[in-house]
């Protein structure tokens, strides 16, 4: 039987997601093949890809005949056939990746013009820049024919998001983002001050004494959200309340910490938070 295959990138939110739980899960290096996909250069949106995963999305994972192609499904199948157990998934883990709570979008959101300007002229740009380079290319190469309708929709909503960036907007389509942009952090907001400390327990996680299948997206997920608040592991508590306006309650902070000192974070945010 051939080795599961798993599509990821380091500076990929959610493919933090199986590596965290690879970790602590107790797989080793010859139990599964990693291929690298560069999010920043577009790979995931080569037709060869597409073939594989047709949402183009990271995580991914060849498995038993199949291919894997959600967070979800990617780390739930790694919980099911792991050498050391965990607390299996609940349905917290589709509440988390509800669009309303998208960790992505907040990389590139601007909800003013500063935010805009700062965003426009640094790596942002050059993501959704790549992004569109790459869409275009692939989109009209004859290998893509099969993908016009993914295409079609990406080109078009990743350059609504480039058109913004290089003021080639309306102004009405600029205050659009900028309203949107605005109401999804107070949702990331109201769901960090107000939802999570409920869902949290007191100490550990929500798998229990050790991080459970819930666990490895949620700290996937508050990653990303320290990190485009600006925070490093060290300073990621401080820099969420700087981003909320408000002191992070105990519970969220102690989870954060709970997650910091395991080796598993260590290694996965080895380079810092993304």
């Amino acid at each position: 039987m051939s080795k599961p295959v798993l599509y990821t990138f380091g500076a990929s939110v959610w493919a933090a997601a199986p590596e965290l739980a690879l970790i602590e899960l107790g797989y080793t290096d010859d139990k599964i093949i990693k291929k690298v996909v560069n999010l920043v250069e577009g790979e995931n949106f080569a037709p060869s890809f597409l073939n594989i995963n047709p949402k183009g999305t990271l995580p991914t994972l060849e498995a038993d005949g199949r291919a894997y192609t959600s967070t979800a499904e990617v780390t739930s199948y790694l919980v099911k056939h792991a050498p050391r157990p965990a607390a299996p998934g609940t349905p917290f883990i589709a509440k988390l990746h509800d669009d309303k709570y998208d960790p992505n979008f907040p990389l590139l959101l601007a909800r003013n013009d500063a935010e805009l300007e700062a965003k426009a002229s640094g790596f942002p740009f050059t993501f959704v820049q790549n992004r569109q380079n790459a869409l275009e290319k692939h989109s009209s190469a004859p290998e893509g024919a099969d993908h016009k309708e993914f295409y079609d929709t990406k080109v078009s909503g990743n350059g609504d998001i480039l058109a913004v960036y290089q003021d080639k907007a309306s102004e009405e389509q600029k205050n659009g983002f900028f309203e949107t942009s605005t109401k999804h952090w107070e949702v990331l907001n109201a769901f960090i001050l107000d939802e999570l400390p409920g869902l949290l327990p007191d100490d550990g996680f929500l798998g229990g004494e050790k991080p459970g299948e819930d666990d490895f997206h949620l700290g996937a997920w508050l990653a990303r959200i320290a990190f485009v608040a600006g925070g490093g592991d060290e300073n990621g508590v401080t820099a969420m309340e700087k981003e909320l306006g408000e002191v992070v309650p105990q519970k969220v902070a102690r989870y954060w910490a709970a997650w910091s000192e395991r080796q598993s974070w260590k290694t996965v945010y080895a380079s810092g938070l993304h």
